[in-house]
């Protein structure tokens, strides 16, 4: 227990010292609303085949308990819940919470993945009380954590009163599992918090919103304008070097919506004209700078996205928006030759180059500035979801002996729409309709740029003809000579 002395005045007249203990909560027992918060649970141990589990949740206290089986997240070892339970209950009756993570099987009994136990007698008693917890900074739960609230003094007033009253601060725990067939050993972390309220204190507010996010729809226009210096695949039959150069694009993650461009035949000097655009539809989650990518399990077990044929339930498969361009060599009778790769990130957008010279691996000399008279540089790299918009030169490369090589250059055109903005503003892929914002018409190319199965004599005479037509003409008199000199000897008596 507590003691505390009280110096006693020596005039009796003078009030005694006020008493230290008065604020203590009392000691009978408490009707109280527990609510519990949980966020998500990570380093899961697997239970399943596939070396994943079905966790979900399950909240016990006393003889109640919380928690439906069928509300799992599927396949995952990091699952994200964004659950809040309530429930009531007196304490120190029933003081003990004890919150699970169970297996979601299709034929139960499901497995336990670990449990935590709190003493809400312990928390109900403690210094700070379990309340909720004060942030450092007046937002909104909802919003960017890097961004205040636009205009609201008044709150952020009663918040600097609020932590000169040295209350408990925002508080997320991060808790242990423990599996009583394993004592001893970790069976992952969730991460929650746990809010007390006695019912003598009346009422409490509205809970606090704590579901998953949901992704935004965005769609990616990239338009393919140009290629330049882009590695040889073949030879023709006069030795040139040259290529059949086309480009394929699709998202990480996303290889299902895999498109590429036309073919350029015949490119004798690495340069390509395409005026191709690639659309993809993508969902986005801002706060995570994620994409989100569901697999949904089909019959039979050759889809790409079931690993097993006991998956029954949709993964969802999160990873950076990252934009994959690759270059190759068409070829009729054998194997397509890989010419080079352009990756990039969309939140971590290399800035491009203006001029296809200036166009090389890594950046040459300082940032260019915005304008000449700023002292602001530009930065070497920046986020198309902030920017909406960017065109310019980007390099391709191969990797050679452990090192990157530059193999080519690509002309691009890149652009971010939201979904509304995607159906006001319609585009079609390549060059169909509707071939607008903007308009792509067919693109310029030599004389010679065809496939030569298609007209062999046509390429015959641009690949012998305009390289060999001194020596050919001069073969053709010479044997044109020798023709009339035999027919003026066999025709003399």
């Amino acid at each position: 227990g507590l003691f505390r002395i009280y110096p006693l005045p020596e005039d009796p007249e003078t009030p005694p010292p006020p008493r230290h203990f008065q604020e203590l909560p009392p000691s009978r027992p408490q009707k109280c609303l527990v609510r519990v918060y949980v966020v998500r649970a990570f380093d899961l141990p697997p239970r399943d085949r596939n070396g994943l589990c079905d966790p979900y949740i399950r909240v016990s206290l006393g003889t109640k308990t919380l928690g439906q089986r069928d509300q799992y997240v599927p396949n995952t070892l990091e699952p994200v819940f964004g659950r809040l339970f309530e429930v009531t209950g007196t304490i120190p009756l029933e003081k003990d919470l004890r919150v699970s993570l169970l297996d979601y099987d299709l034929v139960p009994p499901d497995q336990e993945i670990g449990t935590t136990t709190i003493d809400l007698e312990n928390r109900l008693l403690s210094r700070f009380r379990a309340h909720c917890g004060l942030p450092t900074l007046y937002r909104t739960w909802r919003g960017s954590p890097r961004q205040r609230h636009p205009a609201a003094p008044r709150e952020r007033l009663a918040l600097h009163v609020l932590h000169a009253w040295h209350l408990v601060p925002q508080h997320l725990e991060t808790r242990t599992l423990y599996n009583n067939t394993q004592p001893g050993l970790e069976q992952g972390k969730v991460q929650m918090w746990v809010d007390v309220f006695p019912a003598s204190l009346g009422p409490p507010g509205p809970p606090v919103d704590i579901t998953p996010r949901k992704p935004q729809r965005y769609e990616l226009r990239c338009v393919v304008w140009n290629t330049r210096d882009v590695d040889f695949g073949d030879i023709n039959l006069v030795g040139q070097q040259m290529s059949d150069i086309y480009v394929i694009g699709w998202l990480d993650g996303l290889e299902e919506q895999r498109q590429r461009t036309d073919i350029h035949y015949r490119s004798l000097q690495g340069d390509g004209a395409f005026n191709w655009r690639f659309v993809f539809p993508f969902e986005y989650q801002a706060a995570e700078q994620l994409c989100g990518r569901a697999r949904y399990p089909r019959f039979p077990s050759s889809s790409p996205w079931q690993e097993h044929f006991w998956s029954l339930d949709e993964t969802v498969l999160k990873v950076p928006p990252k934009l994959i361009l690759q270059v190759w060599d068409n070829d009729k009778f054998s194997a397509d030759d890989f010419l080079g790769v352009l990756e990039l990130e969309l939140t971590k957008l290399p800035r491009p180059a203006q001029q296809p010279q200036d166009c090389t691996l890594t950046p040459q000399g300082p940032p260019q500035r915005l304008w000449p008279w700023q002292e602001v540089q530009v930065p070497p790299s920046f986020s198309l979801f902030r920017q909406i918009r960017a065109r310019g030169w980007w390099p391709c490369t191969v990797q050679e002996g452990g090192k990157r090589r530059l193999s080519g250059k690509l002309e691009l055109s890149l652009e971010l729409l939201t979904a509304n903005e995607a159906e006001e503003r319609p585009a079609g892929k390549g060059r169909e309709e509707p071939n607008m914002y903007p308009t792509l018409s067919a693109p310029v190319r030599p004389e010679w740029s065809f496939l030569w199965v298609q007209a062999p004599l046509r390429a015959l005479r641009y690949s012998l003809w305009r390289r060999h037509r001194c020596r050919l003409s001069l073969a053709l008199a010479t044997l044109l000579l020798l023709a009339l000199l035999l027919t003026f000897i066999y025709a003399a008596p």
